[in-house]
């Protein structure tokens, strides 16, 4: 499995959050991609978000309108894409004003991690640790406990 991430706001190289997000890369099974735009204007972060979906990839779109699943729930249903055949998941990171309405309808799900808001960086962080979270409880892997 493959999993982009398409995000507004660029890492510090040598940032905190970055050092946790390149962690849980480097332990993943999978392939993970992050693409970053600046920030800009609402529209400009959407025409960014959706001409850089990878083509037949799943969107997932984090929003705070979003379903609230438990990790399991999440990797239930990514785990129903791959025996689809889906081979890429994509996640899709707002910039500071969230998803216009015609990015959210680009969605396959609109997933939201609790109703707090979260800096963009430490949810690159706590996303790359769910993805592989997500592939460590597809593989029966004893990391995630209920």
């Amino acid at each position: 499995m493959k999993a982009t991430i398409l995000a507004i706001g660029k890492c510090k190289k040598n940032s905190p959050e970055a050092a946790i997000i390149n962690e849980y890369i480097k332990r993943s099974g999978w392939q993970i991609v992050i693409k970053e735009q600046d920030n800009s204007t609402p529209k400009d972060e959407a025409a960014f978000l959706t001409a850089h979906i990878p083509h037949g990839a799943k969107v997932i779109v984090l929003d705070e309108r979003g379903e609230n699943m438990k990790s399991t729930e999440l990797a239930a249903k990514i785990a129903a894409w791959q025996l689809d055949g889906v081979s890429e998941i994509c996640f899709l990171i707002g910039g500071a004003d969230g998803h216009l309405p015609e990015t959210r309808a680009k969605a396959d799900l609109l997933l939201a991690f609790g109703r707090q808001t979260l800096p963009h960086m430490l949810m690159r962080a706590v996303l790359t640790e769910q993805i592989y979270r997500i592939q460590t409880i597809i593989a029966g892997h004893p990391y995630h406990r209920e």
